[in-house]
């Protein structure tokens, strides 16, 4: 009876998804079919944490928070949660072998959204590994199905284009990010400060980051190489977008890509692959 509960659970991650994000969705449809419950799996987790501390005011977000560690600490030692989102994710760290050590990782940087924090190259380089290159690294996992080997090989390459996505994030969502929560990532920059010379150097990093992990993309599994390879292309878009903007522009309006340029970009993806033009 319990494979009833787990197979809700899994459903549950999954309509998590698709409800929080369209793109990342078609990137998750475009992996194999094997490896789609375990990736909705750790989205749905990860989008938990983000809500509560970005969704959740008027409400204790810290002692939700702690709440969330306590529970998924509790599940991964039992090997069972009775909250959907947390089943599915446990089950994914156990059959894939994903280090207890990244979701730490990852949680500590949900905590440090609850300060108010002026960040500085260090803890901006630590809320990145936190944030996005550790919720990559889980994928990992997934993607070469626990092969650690290949995990080692691949593991800068997908660090890379966490980092990437996540400067992406942080860009587009200024205006959001400062007005609504009251962050700001940039390192030793205020929102004021921002301009078009300080948006060049941020993209001129994110340039950098795409180009490494392209090389790995490359050399994943094929079962997983089309779906990250259409999320690479998806916010390749978004970034050649911003790059467009001056920095007034994005501290004024969201960027974003239209769902009609999102399934175009899945078929030039698609036939990129066939053609082996990446």
């Amino acid at each position: 009876m319990k494979t009833l509960y787990d197979n809700l659970a899994y459903k549950i991650s999954k309509c998590t998804t698709q409800t929080y994000s369209t793109s990342f969705s078609l990137g998750i449809k475009a992996l194999d079919s094997k490896l789609r419950p375990a990736i909705y799996a750790i989205y749905g987790f990860v989008r938990l944490a983000d809500e509560i501390v970005d969704s959740f005011h008027g409400y204790d977000q810290s002692t939700l928070l702690n709440q969330l560690i306590q529970e998924t600490n509790e599940a991964l030692d039992k090997k069972i949660s009775i909250n959907p989102i947390i089943q599915s994710f446990q089950e994914t760290v156990h059959h894939y072998k994903i280090d207890k050590q990244l979701i730490d990782q990852f949680l500590h940087s949900m905590a440090m959204d609850l300060d108010k924090v002026i960040y500085t190259k260090a803890n901006y380089d630590e809320y990145i590994l936190g944030s996005a290159e550790v919720v990559g690294l889980m994928c990992l996992h997934v993607f070469v199905e626990g092969d650690l080997k290949r995990y080692e090989e691949l593991k800068p390459y997908a660090m890379k284009l966490g980092s990437a996505f996540q400067k992406i994030n942080f860009l587009r969502d200024l205006k959001d990010d400062y007005y609504t929560l009251g962050r700001f990532y940039f390192p030793n920059l205020d929102f004021i400060a921002f301009n078009d010379e300080t948006k060049k150097i941020i993209e001129h990093e994110i340039e950098g980051e795409f180009k490494e992990a392209l090389v790995g993309i490359k050399m994943l599994p094929n079962s997983s190489k089309f779906g990250v390879y259409l999320a690479y292309r998806y916010y390749w878009s978004l970034f050649k977008k911003i790059r467009s903007k001056s920095s007034r522009d994005i501290l004024q309006q969201r960027t974003s890509v239209p769902n009609t340029q999102k399934m175009y970009l899945m078929m030039e993806s698609y036939l990129n692959l066939k053609l082996d033009r990446i």
